[in-house]
């Protein structure tokens, strides 16, 4: 049985100061067997900006984009489910590289289970700000009235808005941040609630591995943190899940 590589918050840029992050993550890409692996699952935030006009992609993740198509064409499965940096996401990324994308939510199978993804952004219900952001951020005439803009001036005003939202929300110590509690309390109470055997969520840059009792035996939760900053990423091996930050394992534990 072929594995599954799961990871979240990549947040790659264009500008020339991000190319060996970008250089690296596309290694890591590369580094991914299609004959030890056979579906790849990524939470979100996987672009710091994307949006997808008609006739233009953004030439700064060529390389990234090239290397998402050799997978495809070496059989793997690719799926991203859509956070606060690409909920844009459409299209080009479904139909020219093969993307299984989802908007919010999505459970997909593992075995004889079955797993419950979400990127995490708007959970949190003390954070009405960013709730009615995202409402108007997706909006159809919203988008339409983006796509007016020249793709150079969107992707320079998308930098400027992404860096002061994460100053804004940087904390300290993101595992004791108000992003990972609201996440682990949403993930238990799915849990909990026998919705689902295993629940994932990224967005709160804090890996994180977690288990409680369930109607159905025991369940686990994994934040799969953020591979910008820690490399963190999951690993499903067909009847166990690992997390890794920095190449090192946090925890294991079956749910057969």
């Amino acid at each position: 049985m072929k594995k599954t590589i799961l990871f979240s918050d990549v947040h790659l840029k264009v500008h020339d100061a991000a190319r060996t992050h970008c250089a690296d993550f596309v290694h890591f890409l590369r580094s991914i067997s299609p004959d030890e692996y056979d579906r790849l699952i990524c939470l979100g935030d996987l672009f710091d900006f994307w949006f997808e006009y008609k006739h233009v992609v953004f030439s700064g993740y060529f390389d990234v984009l090239r290397a998402f198509a050799d997978l495809r064409d070496a059989g793997v499965e690719l799926h991203l489910i859509c956070g606060n940096h690409d909920f844009w996401a459409g299209r080009f990324l479904r139909d020219e590289l093969g993307f299984h994308v989802y908007r919010d939510t999505v459970t997909l199978p593992f075995g004889h289970k079955k797993a419950f993804f979400v990127h995490g952004d708007g959970v949190n219900p003390k954070d009405r700000a960013y709730r009615l952001y995202k409402r108007f951020a997706r909006n159809p005439w919203i988008i339409r009235t983006f796509r007016l803009l020249h793709p150079d001036a969107a992707m320079a005003l998308a930098q400027r808005v992404s860096h002061g939202s994460r100053t804004l929300q940087q904390v300290e110590n993101p595992e004791k941040g108000p992003e990972a509690k609201a996440l682990c309390a949403y993930a238990q109470h799915i849990l909990q609630a026998g919705k689902a055997d295993a629940v994932f969520c990224g967005h709160a840059h804090a890996p994180c591995y977690r288990s409680w009792p369930t109607p159905n035996g025991r369940g686990i939760y994994i934040n799969t943190g953020d591979w910008m900053g820690r490399r963190s990423h999951a690993v499903w091996d067909g009847e166990t899940f690992h997390l890794f930050a920095q190449e090192q394992e946090i925890h294991e534990e079956k749910i057969s």
